[in-house]
């Protein structure tokens, strides 16, 4: 064989291989609006398309606000039919009593926009505009006069839109600039970079660091009341997988393997109590369609210790899916 004829073969194999082994790094990467987020303590994000095709929940009537019904007019932008996906970073505020309370938030959404409509909404609206890194940003004033807080916009490009309620514009510009590095698939935050990797492959919707944040309580994670023995520092990753059924996993990562027992310990304490009152709240307001599909969460729940992970699974069946995706609505 010439060497020149030669020569070629191995520079067309050697590109074939680099645009393969590029393909399986963006396949392995996290999502892109995941990467665009700042630094935070915690991170959620949902595809939203599974859910859709799943529960329809955007064919679905919805009891809309005035200035929600406003917004759509504007825009034309319907979020649970024009929305596909979304990331959410979480920051711990330094004043829990502020504007903020606890928590302040940066989101990146992808979906279809009219980008026109959008910047003539926005522009009519803004108390403040800034252009950053060729982009403009607006400045949206939310809540009561006594506690109103920023609330930074930006359009990425045609399908991508970016906020920030944090009191200044750093993470709002961190998205712009992670948006002109966006296409390494290495790009991101420290913590999608520390903790991605424990997120289980194909998973719709996931969620990584501090989660516990939205309901911290004192230094402690509190839902509907009831406080869990666990600090908001606890660190998780949380995610659901369609495998035929909606599988749910969640994992705390604790200091070692007898931190990890203790927690599966408690976990496991937890379960049966919220089945014994999931038994008493059946029987006093009786809903069979729902108590049925709960009673099929609770019973497929399994609590295991995997070293120093504490792990919960469990199946959470589409009819309460559909029903919690299902928009509730007013007489």
């Amino acid at each position: 064989m010439h060497k020149r004829t030669r020569y070629s073969l191995l520079l067309m194999l050697a590109l074939m291989v680099a645009l393969v082994v590029a393909l399986v790094l963006r396949k392995a990467a996290p999502p892109e609006v995941a990467r665009l987020l700042p630094e935070s303590d915690a991170i959620v994000y949902a595809n939203l398309k599974p859910l859709r095709a799943a529960t329809h929940f955007d064919r679905s009537p919805v009891d809309r606000s005035l200035e929600y019904q406003q917004f759509i007019d504007a825009t034309g932008i319907v979020p649970e039919r024009d929305l596909d996906a979304a990331a959410f970073a979480l920051h711990r505020m330094e004043d829990p009593s502020g504007p903020n309370g606890p928590v302040g938030y940066s989101e990146v959404f992808e979906g279809r926009f009219d980008g026109e409509r959008l910047a003539r909404y926005l522009a009519s609206i803004a108390t403040a505009k800034e252009t950053y890194a060729d982009h403009d940003i607006f400045t949206i004033r939310v809540g009561d006069a006594k506690a109103a807080r920023p609330l930074r916009i930006a359009q990425l490009g045609y399908d991508t839109i970016a906020a920030s309620n944090m009191p200044t514009v750093e993470q709002i510009h961190s998205i712009l600039d992670r948006h002109r590095a966006a296409a390494s698939p290495f790009s991101g935050s420290s913590l999608l970079s520390a903790r991605y990797r424990d997120v289980p492959a194909f998973s719709s919707a996931w969620a990584i660091g501090h989660i516990g944040l939205p309901f911290s309580d004192r230094g402690y994670i509190s839902i509907f009341g009831l406080q869990l023995p666990l600090s908001e520092d606890t660190t998780f990753v949380a995610s659901l997988r369609y495998l035929g059924t909606l599988r749910l996993r969640i994992e705390q990562l604790t200091p070692n393997d007898a931190d990890a027992a203790h927690a599966a310990e408690t976990l496991t304490s937890l379960l049966s109590l919220m089945k014994s009152v999931q038994h008493t709240q059946a029987q006093m307001q009786p809903h069979p369609a729902t108590d049925a599909a709960f009673r099929e969460l609770t019973d497929s729940t399994k609590i295991e210790q995997h070293k120093d992970r504490a792990v919960l699974t469990a199946d959470i069946p589409l009819a309460l899916v559909k029903e919690l995706a299902t928009p509730v609505t007013t007489p």
